[in-house]
Order: structure tokens, then C-alpha cells, then sequence
């Protein structure tokens, strides 16, 4: 299957929440019965922000397997493996940054972007600059033919795809595939203050999060500023919740709060409600079986050390053919 790989990755840097559900967990859940998939806990990437804490990494990267496999992804389907533990990607990122022109890492939007929007973290390092490489070394190891992203993240891969151009060429063999763009249809999920949501914000509802914090949170929502008072109608398309309810609720309920909120004849505690109820219900089976998994930390551990293992043997013969191009082995 190695035609139909996909490669994707996900930070752990904290809890993952409802945003990292829906921008990628649930797509790829729904790829691991049509394509081979390789998906890692990019440790080596939250250094990035982590590198003052480096001792969290250890906790996040269960609590990221744990959500990864309460959620739906199954070890039997695909390859969950640690970005740490297998030393080609540093290897491979280490040769890839050797070549690749400083210019074309400043002119990630990402890079400014990240800096404005972390203050508490000096963002100004060597590594979250060259970040892109290290990603390009992850892609490539594993030979995938396509990335799951949003379309605002296109420009990356794009990056990825230049770094690649540049050492086929200047070794004059095709030793690294060009992935394509598999886009994502993200839908808009921001936090409980009306902001994207992140960790960062202090704004998410978790994976983690018990039936009553989900609740609470739900409560505590911002909605439409219009309606200050419940007689005032509102517009649900200016309302925080109503982007919850398209993904949670039925389409007979959205079309009914709609009427409802248009005239007046609901009040947004009620709106809360309904969404926080349609929420738990749909959530309880994977809180459950969270539980269940987080319960058995030697089980989690063995089906990445397993992952690991699998993947390191693509990376290694990977990387030894980079190697032979470049005549230094």
C-alpha cells in the first residue's frame, strides 16, 4: 500500500480538545480503513515551545495516545508511533537544513503568526525557524504520497515540497516523493470566549474534560452581543454556539433555535442547554472509553513501542538511500 500512505502528526503540548478533534483527529480516523497510515506524536516539534519543560513531554504524549486511541484510531489499521523515538528524523533534518536557504523559512507565514500570538515564550529560536525542515524530514522518511491539512496550512506543504525539489536535484535522483495536499474540511470551532480555540487561550473544551467541566464550559459561552436582554432577537449566525450546534445538533433542532432565536422565543441559557446535552451524548462513548484506556498505561505504551519499531525500519532504509545519493556512505 505504500501508493496510498499517509503521514500526518500532532504535537503534544497539552490536552487535546474539541478544535483537534474536528481539524484532524476525526479525518483521520476515518482514512485508517483506505490508506496506510503513519501517524506520530511529534515530541521532537513541541520542543519548540517546550524546551523550558521538556519533563512534560512524557505526560502529553500518553494523554495525546491515550485521546488518539479512545477516539477511534486503531493500532490494527495504522502505525501510531513516537517522532523521538526514531533518531532519523533528527538525522534527516540535520543533512535537509544544510541546504535549505534561510529566506525560504522566514517567508513561512506561520513564523510571524506564532510569534505574535505566544508572548509568554520566546519564540526566537534556531528550532522553531527550521521547524519546516524538521517537518519535511517526517514527510519524506516515510515516503507519503499525501498530507492531511486545512487549506491555510497548504503553504507549508508547499514548502515541504521545495526542500524536496532542491535535493532530488542536487543529487539527480528521486529519492523523496512530493506529497500532495490532502485538504481537510475543517469546520470553524472556536473556543468558549468567541477565539480560536487553543490550550494557550485557556478557552477549550477537552477530550479529557468530565461531564461536568463540558457542561460548565458550555454554560460559559459567549453568544450573540445583540441579545442583551432575552426579549431582543438574535442571529445565530453571529452566535459562538450556533458553529457547535451545525456539528452537534440535529438539522430539525438548528432550523428550530434559528426561528427560535430570530423571534425571541428562546432564551441563550436554554440554547446552552440543549447544546450541552446534544454535546455529552455525543461524547460519552469516547469519554468512556477513555477511562478505559488511560486505566491501562502498559498497553499504550506497548502498541507505540510496536508502532515505533514498524516505522523506524521505513525510516532507516529511508534515510540510507538519501545517504547512498549523496555519496557520503
Amino acid at each position: 500500500m505504500a501508493g496510498n500512505r499517509i503521514l500526518s502528526g500532532m504535537q503534544p503540548s497539552g490536552q487535546l480538545h474539541l478544535g483537534n478533534y474536528h481539524g484532524a483527529l476525526k479525518n483521520w480516523i476515518s482514512m485508517q480503513d483506505s490508506f496506510d497510515c503513519f501517524f506520530f506524536i511529534a515530541d521532537l516539534h513541541s520542543l519548540t515551545t517546550l524546551y523550558e519543560d521538556p519533563q512534560l513531554l512524557k505526560k502529553y504524549s500518553f494523554e495525546v495516545a491515550v485521546d488518539w486511541l479512545s477516539s477511534g484510531l486503531d493500532p490494527e489499521k495504522c502505525t501510531l508511533f513516537v517522532q523521538s523515538e526514531i533518531p532519523e528524523h533528527a538525522e534527516l533534518h540535520l543533512i535537509l537544513s544544510m541546504m535549505v536557504p534561510v529566506p525560504w523559512l522566514e517567508r513561512n507565514p506561520t513564523y510571524k503568526e506564532k510569534q505574535d500570538e505566544v508572548k509568554n515564550i520566546d519564540m526566537s529560536s534556531y528550532g522553531f525557524l527550521g521547524y519546516p525542515v524538521l517537518q519535511t524530514a517526517d514527510i519524506v522518511l516515510y515516503k507519503a504520497n499525501a498530507v492531511p491539512v486545512g487549506i491555510d496550512q497548504v503553504p507549508h506543504l508547499e514548502l515541504s515540497r521545495e526542500i524536496i525539489r532542491r535535493f532530488n536535484k542536487l543529487y539527480k535522483k528521486k529519492v523523496f516523493i512530493e506529497p500532495e495536499a490532502k485538504i481537510s474540511d475543517v469546520p470553524k470551532l472556536n473556543g468558549i470566549d468567541g477565539r480560536k480555540m487553543s490550550k494557550s487561550y485557556n478557552n477549550a473544551i477537552f477530550l479529557s474534560d468530565s461531564e461536568k467541566d463540558i457542561t460548565k464550559k458550555v454554560k460559559g459561552m459567549l453568544t450573540d452581543p445583540a441579545r442583551g436582554r432575552r426579549i431582543d432577537p438574535g442571529d445565530p449566525e453571529a452566535c459562538n454556539l450556533f458553529p457547535m450546534h451545525k456539528i452537534y445538533s440535529t438539522v430539525k433542532m438548528q432550523g428550530e433555535i434559528i426561528s427560535a432565536c430570530k423571534n425571541a422565543e428562546i432564551g441563550c441559557g436554554d440554547c446552552k442547554q440543549k447544546l450541552a446535552d446534544n454535546l455529552l451524548e455525543s461524547m460519552l462513548p469516547n469519554m468512556e472509553k477513555r477511562k478505559e484506556v488511560a486505566a491501562k498505561p502498559k498497553e499504550v505504551y506497548e502498541i507505540l513501542r510496536a508502532g515505533t519499531e514498524k516505522a523506524r525500519k521505513v525510516a532507516r532504509a529511508t534515510l540510507l538511500e538519501a545517504k547512498t545519493a549523496m555519496k557520503i556512505i
